[in-house]
């Protein structure tokens, strides 16, 4: 069967996931990115894989969902996994990347592939009858491409607001009021924590409510995505409702007294030379003076400098329910596949997964063979089966969960009564069914070689 042209919209995560699992199939494609001619409100740089809000992608404690799904993807021989875990920054549990040397390896290792055409150019129109295509152009896509898949999609599109960490200088910071631990000792003693007495988290809450937010434009209706709340819209659900969320001290006892704070702000570092930190959970919607003003307020910050402040911005995503089939390809344009944050998953390891399974699918069917989704059992396959299925009026998006996979029978739970247990028993029966569908669509684990002959 002769091959089709293949175009991979935006270079992303997904799309340079997706880009790279064509080409190392022997797929050439052309990637086409709009930066740095035309930018966006988040991105700063004009490398592939920028990470624009925080810089982790989630927990690697084994037997969790986010290092399941990690381990499956690594596992299928995803590129934008095995650059992250070379350059992994110190984060206690979690996998924090240098966001600069993660995106500049990115950009290298797709430069270089003989089968990525890379174009640098605004992608407007799109023919779902000429070739297949995969639209990986993220949330912050242009209104331009995203009038044309309102077309493609006969709908409107769903959207949400969602919100960017402040990064802080790290000899700015006052290391005689801060110190060093990771929560419960998980880890090695990778975070900065600033620890708050009541007096202090009393004067900083006060500060936070009366900050002055940017205002948005008229024809924006706040719509947050409930995982990533502004830290000020957090404070006014209650007093206390930050100590119990970004803020909580639980598992972060202050070394040198022995004693667990009131409440307490995490930094994380950003980059392998630990030069700067961005503050955990803290995005908001502040005005740039305030936020100076409302950060300084944080113990061991007072003479803080500020490399960014937080930042929001409108993430935009498809009603994947009622648009997509289970290989990510529209019901009514089969040639036009979705990947990453548009196509309802949140967060950076779930836009890479759908990156990787879009690039696997569209790759098949360009060499004349069948493309099939991963089994449900699966965390790939469960992400997938979510925002294929959920409910079509209601839908948001979804990080990936031990909810979305398929509950144990009775009788097994029955017998292992114990989370742990039960998570590992969930997370055996995943890699088992992964091993299943690798085999039979010929993908080698381990070797990330593909034994598909053309």
């Amino acid at each position: 069967m002769k091959i089709k042209s293949i175009k991979i919209i935006g270079a992303g995560l997904a799309g340079s996931e997706a880009a790279w699992q064509c080409a190392r199939r022997g797929v050439a494609v052309e990637l086409y990115e709009m930066r740095p001619g035309k930018s966006t409100p988040a991105h700063r740089t004009d490398k592939f894989a920028e990470l624009v809000c925080s810089n982790s992608l989630k927990s690697e404690s084994e037997n969790t969902a986010p290092w399941l799904l990690k381990e499956e993807m690594r596992r299928a021989g995803s590129l934008l996994i095995e650059i992250a875990r070379e350059t992994a920054v110190p984060a206690g549990h979690a996998l924090a990347v240098d966001r600069e040397a993660f995106a500049s390896k990115v950009t290298e290792r797709l430069g270089s592939e003989p089968n990525i055409r890379i174009v640098r150019q605004e992608v407007t129109a799109v023919d779902e009858d000429a070739g297949l295509t995969v639209i990986a152009s993220g949330p912050l896509t242009s209104d331009s491409l995203s009038q044309e898949i309102v077309r493609l999609s006969s709908s409107d599109h769903l959207y949400f607001y969602d919100s960017i960490s402040p990064i802080v200088e790290a000899d700015s910071i006052d290391r005689a009021r801060v110190y060093f631990a990771a929560r419960y000792g998980k880890g090695t003693a990778d975070y900065i924590n600033c620890p708050f007495t009541k007096d202090d988290y009393e004067r900083f809450v006060d500060g936070l409510i009366a900050a002055q937010s940017v205002e948005g434009h008229d024809w924006e209706k706040l719509n947050y995505f409930e995982a990533c709340l502004p830290i000020e819209e957090i404070a006014r659900r209650g007093r206390d409702t930050l100590r119990f969320g970004p803020m909580k001290p639980v598992g972060l006892a202050d070394p040198r007294t022995g004693k667990q704070p009131y409440a307490v702000v995490q930094l994380r570092r950003e980059n392998l030379r630990a030069d700067s930190y961005n503050l955990v959970g803290f995005q908001n919607h502040l005005k740039y003076a305030e936020q100076a003003r409302v950060l300084r307020l944080i113990p061991g910050l007072e003479n803080a400098r500020f490399l960014r402040y937080g930042q929001i911005h409108r993430n935009t995503y498809i009603n994947a329910p009622a648009l997509l089939n289970e290989t990510l390809n529209m019901k009514r344009h089969p040639n036009v596949f979705f990947a990453g944050q548009i196509s309802g998953v949140e967060g950076y390891t779930e836009s890479i997964a759908t990156g990787m399974l879009a690039g696997l699918h569209v790759a098949r069917i360009a060499q004349g063979l069948v493309a099939t989704a991963p089994p449900r059992e699966t965390a790939l396959g469960s992400l997938v089966d979510y925002i294929c299925r959920a409910e079509a009026k209601s839908f948001q998006p979804a990080n990936i969960t031990f909810d979305l996979l398929p509950q144990l029978d009775d009788r097994t739970l029955r017998r292992t009564r114990d989370k742990k247990l039960r998570h590992k028993t969930v997370c055996e029966k995943a890699l088992d069914a992964l091993a299943s569908w690798q085999e039979a669509i010929s993908i080698c684990p381990e070797t990330h070689a593909s034994t598909v002959t053309r």
